[in-house]
């Protein structure tokens, strides 16, 4: 690890340390941050707001799909997703469910949970209205 003096002029040093704002401990976090802003990689080519979007409907069309099955999987996804069209008639998602899913499964629900975030809608205002009545007849029969 290299190391790096800094020298203040004492005027100025006694200012900051009567202020609190010259320690060590704030020295180091600073200059921590500063390199790494500058060792921090650029953001890989595609990596934009529309490519996110993108990727994130692709991963609810994925839970969609997935949530129109009759595994264990399927009902898992099926609960994720119904908590997002009203959870509180079709119940909420145990966030510990995302431990019996596979990782695959459980990287798409994240992905929608941002995408969720993001929109600020519920899905049959996003053009899903179809999809999920088909997830309610299939996995909450009482409610239709």
């Amino acid at each position: 690890m290299a190391t790096i003096e800094i020298t203040l002029s004492d005027q100025l040093a006694l200012l900051a340390r009567s202020a609190g704002l010259l320690t060590g401990e704030n020295i180091e976090r600073q200059l921590r941050q500063q390199l790494a802003g500058l060792s921090a990689p650029a953001p890989p080519p595609g990596n934009t707001e529309p490519d996110r979007m993108a990727s994130q409907r692709q991963a609810l069309a994925r839970l969609i799909a997935l949530a129109q099955g009759d595994s264990d999987q399927s009902r898992r996804a099926a609960d994720f997703l119904l908590a997002w069209w009203n959870a509180g008639a079709c119940g909420s998602f145990d966030l510990t469910a995302l431990w019996a899913v596979d990782p695959g499964t459980a990287a798409d629900m994240v992905l929608v949970l941002a995408y969720i975030a993001s929109t600020r809608q519920y899905p049959d205002a996003l053009g899903y209205e179809d999809e999920f009545l088909r997830i309610v007849q299939a996995w909450r029969p009482e409610l239709t």
